[in-house]
């Protein structure tokens, strides 16, 4: 019986990491994982989704600018552009949630995405988040394309 429960476990993260935005080049991944500074008078923004809440679930993911992209379970995606405050929106089924950060010149700021199952509809969370706590996070997510 535990085998049976560990195996569909399995199979249901493995769905759920196939969800969403197609994967980036794993040089990029690794690339974006050594946390450089953004290009000269630019900021850059790590956006990541972790958690089991609603793991087969991808969220949708939009940026002021244009940048958009499906995160599924342990998934990110790194966007630069100009500093400035920057509108993050979260959407999933029919609930979003919306959220601003400001971003200066040449810094790096990490925002989690996260599914809430309270009550009948799940809705999303956006949380800005201390630099450690996001570069942890991301390195042990995998990146995505913006869509």
């Amino acid at each position: 019986m535990v085998r049976r429960l560990s195996w569909a476990l399995s199979a249901l993260l493995l769905a759920g990491a196939c969800a969403g935005s197609p994967s980036a080049p794993p040089q990029a991944d690794q690339q974006a994982k050594r946390f450089d500074p953004p290009a000269p008078s630019k900021g850059a923004l790590y956006v990541y989704r972790s958690g089991l809440m609603g793991a087969m679930r991808p969220l949708d993911v939009s940026l002021a600018g244009g940048a958009s992209a499906q995160l599924g379970y342990n998934t990110f995606i790194r966007v630069e552009g100009p500093p400035g405050p920057i509108d993050i929106a979260c959407k999933v089924g029919g609930n979003n949630t919306n959220s601003q950060i400001q971003i200066q010149d040449g810094q790096m700021r990490c925002v989690e995405v996260s599914m809430n199952g309270w009550g009948w509809t799940p809705t999303c969370e956006v949380a800005e988040v201390p630099p450690d706590q996001g570069q942890t996070a991301v390195r042990s997510s995998r990146r995505v394309e913006p869509l």
